[in-house]
């Protein structure tokens, strides 16, 4: 019995440099950059060392009809909206309700609902906190809003593992589909957890770019200046479905799911082993999946969350994997762009990696004042053609607990 072959039928993204997939990927062409001064008054009330982030260019409850974004959380929010464009995008697809899944993730979840309800215990009392508040928090909010929302009843699974979350979610997705379990998978991943609360934990660990005086040139992976990434919110959907499926339907098909691996450190709970021995594992197992050679990598979209270690151990990785052809291949680190969405950037990513292949264009990596020579990558400021041949793409995901996850790309 042969693999079934999965697409991407529809994409759907709310991001701090764009309210739709279409806008943020024209602004990202554009250089645009996302990061902004914080203009909230506990900036300066709890006196944050860290005064900007790069906040979703559409809030989602003014998408959204009022009485469904007061019973969801922001994340949950972003989740909603996202996902339908992307189910608008994909024709909306009639498919049973047996055979729809949603394969969704988070890093953190309702952080605003849950730090809210405790403000509401502790200053007004338990009468007062709002019943919906679990339900709101739970990090399985979203995953089981989307199933609500569109009669996804083959399942609704969530991946939380840090920033590699959503990356993870569509290689689920990806092996769900291949097993039979669903023709049709809403997936991706969301975050809304620009809060007082984590942009002072970051900045604690030292993870966060402290550049308040030029935010919007903060975030500078590969660049031998880089001082830490920048807080990003938003979400970002993928409609996947097997091939025959949507060829049946007359589905418009943007491009090919091949594979995806994921693997763990088991080396530090936030900082990412320096060898790259689970980041290029993770990458040969994602290869193998995809039943596709080293040799093909025609565009990378790195993870590349410009801090000042992350970024080299990310290189070293690759090399391994790839040796001297790393070099010649055009590497996009759209981090730079957009912020660092956590559990909602690998889908922001994996969007932009379809969209690079369809387009055939790596995007352009802002920022960059003077490249480090400990990561010379194939980094460009401008949009750099791949060509017109077939194209073969690889997107990294890496988070705190060691994650590693990394999914495959083919044109169409």
């Amino acid at each position: 019995m042969s693999t079934p072959r999965i697409v991407v039928t529809g994409i759907g993204a709310s991001s701090p440099i764009g309210g739709t997939a279409p806008e943020s990927w024209d602004a990202l062409l554009a250089g645009a950059s996302g990061a902004r001064t914080l203009e909230y008054e506990w900036v300066e009330q709890y006196n944050l060392p860290v005064t900007f982030a790069a906040q979703a260019v559409v809030r989602p409850d003014t998408v959204l009809e009022r009485p469904v974004a007061k019973r969801l959380d922001p994340s949950s929010q972003f989740a909603l909206v996202a996902a339908l464009e992307a189910w608008a995008d994909a024709g909306a697809p009639d498919v049973a309700p047996e055979r729809l899944g949603v394969d969704f993730a988070t890093g953190i979840g309702g952080v605003w609902t849950l730090l809210d309800a405790w403000d509401t215990l502790r200053e007004k009392g338990p009468r007062r906190v709002l019943p919906m508040t679990v339900p709101m928090l739970m990090p399985n909010a979203a995953a089981g809003n989307l199933s609500l929302h569109f009669g996804a009843r083959a399942y609704a699974r969530t991946v939380a593992s840090a920033c590699a979350s959503s990356t993870e979610s569509i290689v689920n997705a990806v092996e769900h589909l291949r097993a039979g379990l669903a023709d049709v998978v809403i997936a991706g991943g969301t975050e809304a957890a620009i809060h007082p609360v984590t942009v002072a934990s970051f900045a604690s660990m030292q993870a966060l770019s402290k550049r308040n005086d030029s935010p919007e040139t903060a975030s500078r992976p590969g660049s031998i200046d880089r001082d830490g990434f920048v807080m990003g919110e938003g979400a970002g959907v993928l409609i996947l479905e097997t091939e025959e499926h949507a060829k049946a339907r007359g589905a418009k098909i943007y491009a090919e799911v091949c594979g995806g691996g994921v693997t763990a450190d088991s080396y530090h709970i936030t900082a990412n082993d320096p060898e790259g021995t689970g980041a290029a594992r993770a990458v040969e197992l994602a290869l193998a999946s995809a039943g596709r050679g080293a040799d093909e990598i025609t565009h990378i979209n790195a993870h590349a969350t410009s801090t000042p270690v992350g970024d080299p151990n990310e290189y070293v990785a690759l090399r391994a994997v790839l040796g001297d052809r790393l070099d010649e291949i055009p590497v996009s680190a759209t981090k730079a762009s957009t912020g660092h969405l956590l559990g909602g950037t690998g889908a922001l990513e994996a969007i932009f990696t379809v969209l690079a292949l369809r387009d055939r264009v790596a995007p352009p990596t802002i920022n960059i004042t003077e490249p480090d020579p400990a990561v010379p990558f194939a980094l460009s400021g401008a949009p750099t053609p791949l060509g017109s041949g077939a194209q073969l793409a690889i997107s990294n995901s890496f988070g705190f607990g060691g994650h590693n996850a990394v999914a495959v790309f083919a044109s169409v």
